[in-house]
């Protein structure tokens, strides 16, 4: 059966790179883009496949149930992968109520109109429609925070610390409820920390190339020595479509790189590549790291076990950190300069 695809935010970072992953890996797939073109979504994220006759862009909100049910309808959609959120832990602790809106009453709207469009009643699929399949990208922030020692896996009890993560962990409840009320066919997948092409300003890893570049104070919260667990984009997209094609319905499959680093490792390493690669009058850029104030709740130390997802799925990551952020940096270098 020929998929048609819903894919939500992507014109954003995750998003994007998605559908320009997905037009050239199964080439029947129509891709329908439903995003807000909020902050975080951009022109410039879908330059690549704009144009391309298998996708459409349709500018709206994931809350308007009126519009979500006439892209159903109109389009057939028989898949939904859903990337749209509100993302930003620092925006969620100046403004909440938007991560609600968006990652929560968002994604019931979503479920609830597919499971009303593919389905008679509870698990009573409509002819035709049995392999249907929603699914749904969260995060590893749902998991709260770890010690020293050990691993997130997908029989880690749900602990968010801030408004972000716990909208995400939300909806993730929201979309086991489908399956387990419903029957219906979804899938979840937390992943860790993305970097890469179209990441929006605000994210650690373009905030400190951009500063470096302009030969501002970069800012490293606390003592900079908070562990995040980095995938790069295109490893999680295929992440992405493993579990999409190959998953068990009502299963959640963790997407991680195991590439553990602290963010001051991070800042360090950055400029140690830029120094190389954007070398300035002497100097190293290093220098230009500042340490400033830690923001309220933050997490110490996310890390993912992914072994589910590759023994079961087989999937892996092709990247570890040093040689995506090479190609990251490289990215960044042509955008800015």
């Amino acid at each position: 059966m020929e998929k048609r695809i819903l894919v939500t935010g992507g014109a954003g970072f995750i998003g994007s790179n998605f559908i320009e992953y997905l037009l050239s890996e199964d080439e029947t797939a129509l891709v329908i883009n439903l995003d807000a073109m909020t902050y975080a979504g951009s022109d410039e994220n879908m330059a690549s496949f704009s144009d391309h006759q298998r996708y459409a862009f349709i500018e709206g909100d994931i809350c308007n149930r009126e519009l979500v049910e006439t892209i159903f309808e109109k389009h057939r959609i028989n898949s939904v992968i859903h990337f749209a959120a509100e993302s930003h832990v620092d925006n969620s602790i100046s403004g909440p109520e938007a991560f609600i809106r968006t990652n929560v009453h968002g994604t019931f709207t979503l479920l609830d109109v597919a499971r009303k469009t593919w389905m008679d009643a509870p698990f009573q699929v409509k002819e035709g429609l049995e392999n249907n399949r929603f699914l749904h990208i969260s995060t590893d922030e749902v998991y709260g925070t770890l010690g020293a020692e050990g691993l997130f896996t997908e029989e880690t009890p749900y602990a968010p610390n801030s408004p972000y993560s716990a909208s995400k962990a939300s909806s993730d409840m929201i979309v086991r409820s489908y399956f387990h009320t419903y029957g219906m066919n979804v899938v979840t997948t937390n992943c860790s920390n993305n970097y890469g092409p179209n990441q929006h300003d605000e994210k650690l890893i373009p905030t400190i190339i951009r500063n470096a570049i302009k030969g501002n104070a970069i800012p490293i919260y606390g003592d900079g020595l908070n562990v995040r667990d980095w995938l790069y984009v295109r490893d999680h997209c295929t992440g992405i479509w493993t579990a999409f094609s190959k998953g068990e319905s009502g299963e959640t499959y963790n997407i991680g790189g195991l590439n553990e680093r602290t963010n001051i490792y991070i800042a360090e390493t950055i400029c140690a590549l830029l120094d190389e690669l954007h070398p300035k009058n002497g100097a190293s850029y290093k220098e230009q790291i500042t340490y400033v104030k830690d923001r309220p709740g933050h997490d110490k130390r996310y890390a993912i076990d992914a072994s589910k997802i590759t023994n079961q799925l087989g999937w892996k990551a092709d990247e570890n950190f040093e040689t995506g952020i090479k190609k990251t940096i490289q990215h960044y270098l042509a955008k800015h300069l």
